[in-house]
């Protein structure tokens, strides 16, 4: 895959996997009662914690495969089947299990530090954005692992945009807005997911 190819599809996996729309949804619920100026803290802090996490395991995550005797591979049949039960969520327009339950969230309101949970993680980077870097990352060389994190960044600055706008956002588009285009990225993150599943089957086979 060429450097192009491999930005544009990394880019793509990891926006529809962290969902920025779809974060902004509980991000609301969670800050309600706060003022601009303190939600807006709480969504710096939370996308640099989200992006430093996922930047880490772009730059760790082979090392860590091979520590565990993994192959990318089965990662990626593994973790298709992860993404494939959360854009099953997201096609019902369901606040994904995976990202943070209902539980979660309700606790999450008399807690002071909600920037570091629920917010950057399991909400922005949980176990789906995880294993897709990790799944990205997984036999390349420095120069795209370089492009990989590019792509994570600009993820995370889309992700802080719509964090800091969340109430014009959910204002301007609506509930019945933000669940169309839930349900256009969970069809996307389907795709991605049987991809991921397909390739990882073949690849083991091939090397039986």
């Amino acid at each position: 895959m060429d450097p192009v190819a491999f930005f544009i599809f990394a880019f793509i996996s990891l926006f529809v996997i962290v969902s920025p729309i779809g974060a902004v949804v509980i991000f609301i619920s969670l800050t309600n009662e706060m003022t601009v100026s303190q939600k807006n803290t709480i969504a710096k802090h939370a996308v640099i914690l989200a992006f430093l996490i996922a930047v880490f395991f772009a730059i760790s995550g082979e090392a860590i495969l091979n520590l565990f005797g993994i192959s990318v591979d089965s990662l990626r049949v593994a973790g298709g089947i992860l993404l494939f039960t959360i854009a099953f969520d997201m096609i019902q327009a369901k606040i994904s299990r995976e990202s943070v339950t209902e539980k979660e969230v309700d606790v999450a309101h008399s807690r002071e530090d909600i920037w570091i949970f629920p917010i950057a993680m399991p909400m922005l980077v949980g176990p789906g954005t995880i294993t897709t870097v990790i799944v990205l990352s997984g036999n390349t060389d420095i120069f795209y692992r370089v492009i990989l994190i590019i792509a994570i960044a600009l993820t995370f600055a889309i992700a802080l945009i719509a964090l800091l706008f969340s109430r014009r956002i959910h204002r301007w588009i609506g509930y019945t807005g933000m669940a169309v285009i839930i349900r256009i990225l969970g069809l996307f993150l389907a795709a991605i997911a049987v991809d991921m599943i397909s390739r990882g089957i073949w690849n083991i086979y091939t090397s039986l």
